[in-house]
């Protein structure tokens, strides 16, 4: 049962070179979307899919200082955080805090145009690493 009510949605991969991402995934059989600007987060992104596979999302850097600047430091590439999305963002909040996980708040909710102007925010949960959270308002 999930005590959270978060439904996976991707998995995040941030890169640095996002044409040999691109060119890898669709050697696997992803279909991509085009890449966009997010001018919120600074970042390009592009949404990969593929029946039967998770969806990942490939996030690259815009050129200007953005949330990518640490984690590219070291490595070119990185699955760096996992995306779920909630009916209802408090109520996952407050039953993730509740069953003793300690989760701060790394960005809170802004529009992502990758998701059609849902709300995104990032978490990151002590023992697990970085989550997305994507709202469901429709």
């Amino acid at each position: 049962m999930n005590a959270y009510g978060l439904d996976f949605h991707h998995l995040g991969l941030a890169v640095a070179h996002p044409d040999e991402a691109v060119r890898f995934l669709t050697g696997l059989g992803y279909t991509l979307s085009p890449p966009i600007y997010d001018p919120l987060q600074k970042v390009n992104l592009t949404l990969a899919h593929c029946p039967g596979q998770p969806a990942i999302e490939v996030i690259s850097p815009s050129g200007e200082p953005g949330p990518l600047d640490g984690i590219l430091k070291q490595r070119t590439e990185l699955l760096y955080h996992v995306g779920y999305q909630t009916r209802d963002l408090a109520t996952s909040l407050e039953a993730i805090k509740k069953d003793g996980n300690r989760i701060l708040c790394v960005s809170p909710p802004k529009e992502a145009v990758l998701f059609a102007a849902r709300p995104v925010s990032f978490y990151y949960v002590s023992g697990f690493g970085l989550i997305e959270i994507i709202e469901d308002v429709a």
